[in-house]
């Protein structure tokens, strides 16, 4: 059954959303059709108002609709503990703790050669920046995933941030709260284990 040509568009670029499949972009879009008209203009509006407002922090690159962001701006926060992650999301998952109090840095990636990102399209130069400006930052925290991208970038920023008389640490990784044992992989157990702390 073929579908009426903007019916078909709006399928098309729901499926160019990450993880919306063919099925499921059907599923939106029919969706979208049966909702009264009010609702479907909210979700345009909503989509034109992230385009418009929402922008980079000039700072730590985070999202914002507020240049700088509400933790660069905020003198409350420690300015000289910078805490690097991959995506501003990841930012999110740090402030739910409620124990982080510095400040961010957000590099949009992790380092993949087979995905065609080198350093150069990373966030890379202005962490660089913020660590050498005024030389009060202490200690950078290397909060990337702990996938193999997210080891080479921890690895290859160290190696650029250590010469700068700056403390780097790493994000403690092993097994999660809440799981046994007996599931956990060897890299997994191995980095619990060299992660152990006294207690």
């Amino acid at each position: 059954m073929s579908h009426p040509e903007s019916l078909a568009r709006l399928i098309e670029q729901l499926q160019r959303l990450p993880g919306v499949g063919p099925k499921s972009a059907q599923r939106l879009a029919f969706h979208i059709l049966k909702t009264p008209r009010d609702d479907a203009e909210r979700l345009c509006q909503a989509v034109r108002d992230v385009k418009d407002r929402v922008t980079y922090c000039s700072i730590c690159q985070n999202i914002t609709d507020v240049d700088p962001c509400q933790y660069c701006a905020d003198p409350a926060r420690d300015h000289r503990v910078i805490c690097v992650v991959e995506e501003p999301q990841n930012v999110n998952a740090i402030e739910k703790t409620r124990d982080f109090k510095g400040v961010y840095h957000v590099l949009m990636g992790a380092l993949s050669p087979l995905h065609g990102i080198g350093p150069d399209e990373l966030k890379i130069k202005g962490l660089l920046e913020r660590v050498g400006a005024a030389g009060q930052v202490e200690e950078i925290i290397l909060a990337t995933n702990p996938t193999v991208e997210g080891e080479a970038t921890a690895l290859y920023l160290a190696r650029l941030l250590k010469p700068l008389g700056v403390r780097v640490t790493r994000i403690a990784t092993g097994i999660p709260v809440g799981s046994d044992l007996e599931y956990a992989d060897e890299v997994t157990m191995h980095k619990a284990m060299e992660g152990r702390r006294e207690v």
